[in-house]
């Protein structure tokens, strides 16, 4: 191991080159957000004068334990949580030794928009270096600092971040010997919501080649109605004005702890359901959908790979014990949740899986609420614009954690697409790729297909078609 310094827009920052890559970690892309900056965008940092160490990996962004995971170890997808340093708004980079003019891939962590951290050996991005690769990961602001729309502050301060990381990005990546012209943004879950939004923000588009969401929602949005309403139950608990000026009292603790108390905020309106389906109180603000907006252009222009797992719901039912003992009336209220005519969708699901349990009936209704069918309507909306082309995969490989129960669940494809089927944390029968041994071979496909992607625009399968992951 030895030591590499590179010199970058805000002073020189020291690295350590491992193998055939060099790490950099915890190199902050803007200003700490502190006081009543929490609530504003997110500004430039003022550089340092002194070479200066990015050998760890900078704190994560304030926000509560994260479980309800019952039997199934989480802590790969949420990572570590170091706590209570404010300079939080920092990357990693992951650089091939010697690279010139290399693909850049720049990855947005999942956790609900609450929660997650890129500490966290799940995305070290070692393996996408190894194939030349600059692989960047972002830590980004959450929950009420980060998401909720409150007056006088700018709305999805936490996508601002990422914005300001792509920019970061595009003035930096030759420094780590990254093509700035070729860079694709990819996401996993609320990181993938983030994507999409992002392509829907015109300040985007010169800061990308191509985009690559896994698991997102197309549709995930809150409308300025249903954002208000978790700004008011949030202004409540607080006892204060919802305001900027009503907010920055409060530190980020006591900020954190309110946003563990809004579960069972109802988000449903006249005119919209809740995207999330309860299980987050934050997500984007937008006044109209990412894939309405792609659909009338904006953002069509980016090259999209994009797809979901087989079994998403399974994450939220199996390893807390619920998908054996779902009703039918519990089928029935997340039905009135997520459906303007219950009844037909119940029945609807009844037929498309005639042989199901109410359990497994719930997981695909719930799966489809979060995930599926906001992605459905993105591809729809992006392949109206045949110019440009789209990449549909689905993944399909079933995990046996859980006693053989997790299958296809949300986040089991993350392990594939950075290549850490080693990782002891994932293995077994807590672990989230279970206990018998992964197939190397599906990893190597899903990683190198997204790879060549963030390379040459072209995953392995025809854009007409969908790719199926199933080992």
């Amino acid at each position: 191991m030895s030591e590499t310094v590179v010199v970058i827009t805000s002073g020189d920052v020291r690295g350590r080159t491992v193998d055939e890559y060099s790490v950099f970690l915890g190199i902050p892309y803007a200003t700490p957000p502190t006081g009543a900056a929490r609530f504003a965008e997110p500004a430039p940092h003022p550089g340092w004068t002194q070479v200066r160490d990015a050998a760890e990996p900078g704190p994560a962004a304030p926000q509560a334990p994260r479980s309800g995971f019952g039997a199934l170890d989480m802590s790969p997808f949420f990572g570590t949580a170091r706590l209570g340093d404010p300079e939080y708004l920092t990357l990693n980079v992951w650089a091939p030794s010697g690279a010139v003019g290399r693909p850049v891939m720049v990855f947005v962590h999942g956790g609900g928009f609450v929660s997650g951290s890129t500490r966290s050996p799940l995305y070290d991005g070692a393996a996408f270096a190894r194939d030349g690769v600059v692989l960047v990961t972002v830590t980004y602001r959450l929950g009420i600092v980060g998401f909720l729309d409150l007056p006088g502050a700018p709305p999805n301060r936490g996508l601002l971040d990422v914005l300001a990381a792509l920019k970061w990005v595009k003035a930096n990546a030759e420094s780590f010997g990254g093509d700035p012209d070729n860079v694709t943004l990819f996401g996993q879950s609320a990181g993938a919501t983030l994507v999409g939004a992002l392509l829907a923000t015109p300040d985007a588009r010169p800061l990308l080649r191509r985009a690559i969401m896994q698991s997102g929602n197309g549709t995930g949005a809150f409308d300025r109605e249903q954002a208000a309403r978790v700004t008011h139950r949030v202004a409540q608990l607080l006892g204060t004005d919802p305001t900027v000026d009503g907010f920055v009292g409060f530190s980020d603790d006591e900020l954190v702890a309110v946003g563990s108390r809004l579960a069972g905020v109802d988000l449903r309106t006249r005119r919209r359901f809740d995207p999330l389906a309860g299980l987050s109180p934050f997500s984007v603000v937008m006044d109209r959908q990412p894939a309405d907006a792609v659909a009338a252009g904006v953002g069509a222009s980016v090259p999209l790979l994009i797809g979901t797992n087989a079994q998403e719901g399974n994450l939220y039912l199996v390893p807390q014990g619920t998908l054996e003992t779902t009703t039918e009336n519990d089928v029935r209220d997340l039905a009135d949740r997520t459906h303007a005519d219950p009844d037909t969708a119940v029945a609807k699901y009844c037929d498309r899986y005639p042989h199901a349990t109410w359990g497994q009936i719930r997981s695909a209704m719930l799966g489809d609420a979060l995930f599926v069918s906001g992605t459905g309507r993105l591809i729809d909306a992006h392949s109206s614009h045949a110019a440009v082309p789209l990449h549909e995969y689905r993944f399909s490989w079933r995990s046996a954690a859980v006693g053989g129960r997790l299958g296809a669940a949300h986040a089991v494809e993350l392990p594939f697409v950075f290549d850490r089927l080693h990782e002891p944390v994932l293995r077994g029968p807590a672990g989230l790729l279970g206990p018998e041994e992964p197939p190397r071979a599906l990893a190597s496909a899903v990683h190198g297909a997204w790879v060549d992607y963030a390379t040459t625009g072209d995953p392995g399968w025809a854009p007409d078609s969908v790719r199926e992951f199933s080992g």
